[in-house]
């Protein structure tokens, strides 16, 4: 399991100078393990080829890796995917004004990538009446929700109900869809009673929510932004609904 940032994004960017640089690229290489695939697909959506899409993206987050880059960087926008892509979407810029620069980030490859995954992952991608931004935001919000789950299920795991977790967590409905499986289903399952399972929903409910809202913090400046920015990458998944591939 990848590690859990004790601190938020913005932590790590202005913390940036303060920190031993070992573990500060340890830091810097979970968030790009996190959150490249967003921004690969953002750079496919505006018409890079899959080669030239991993370049950007292996280049950017080396770029990001130089702490005087992240010095200058300020949350002026509050939400830390709106300045990812933001210097993105600039790196892009340069890009184009620069396209012999060299291949996979000079070499020195900041993460992994699993080129074949990822460009398979993107044929699946709906582009025909959905912006970039719009399916950027619906994958890191998808981003999130694996991160949170992954949170979860740990959580049970360590309290030794990691099966139960396993039959419940399809009834979270994250997305407001309808579940395969029924409550009377789940209590067949499980050996409980219908109300039994219904108080366990809840409470996985309630604490997946609790989760998404402690990870969504990390991402901004101001608490007072959470709600705004879960409202927003809801309705980014609820505009992609069904249209992207997991």
């Amino acid at each position: 399991m990848a590690m859990r940032f004790r601190t938020t994004c913005w932590d790590l960017v202005f913390g940036s100078g303060n920190v031993d640089a070992s573990q500060h690229r340890k830091a810097l290489a979970e968030l790009c393990s996190l959150y490249w695939y967003p921004l690969y697909a953002f750079a496919r959506n505006k018409g890079f080829s899959n080669d030239d899409a991993e370049d950007l993206t292996q280049s950017f987050f080396l770029h990001l890796l130089e702490k005087t880059v992240l010095k200058q960087a300020h949350p002026h926008r509050g939400r830390f995917r709106s300045f990812l892509l933001a210097c993105f979407q600039n790196h892009m810029s340069v890009h184009r004004q620069y396209t012999s620069a060299a291949k996979r980030g000079g070499g020195h490859a900041l993460i992994s990538l699993d080129a074949q995954q990822s460009q398979e992952q993107y044929l699946l991608e709906p582009t025909e009446d959905l912006t970039a931004e719009t399916v950027f935001d619906a994958r890191w919000a998808n981003v999130l929700i694996d991160r949170v789950t992954m949170r979860l299920s740990e959580e049970y795991r360590r309290q030794g109900k990691e099966d139960a977790f396993e039959q419940l967590r399809i009834h979270l409905n994250l997305k407001g869809d309808e579940t395969t499986c029924s409550y009377e289903q789940s209590a067949k399952e499980l050996g409980l009673s219908l109300a039994a399972v219904k108080t366990l929903v809840f409470r996985i409910r309630k604490r997946f929510a609790a989760l998404l809202r402690d990870e969504v913090s990390k991402t901004l400046v101001d608490p007072a932004d959470i709600d705004a920015e879960i409202h927003a990458l809801y309705d980014a998944l609820v505009a992609t609904e069904g249209r992207l591939e997991r």
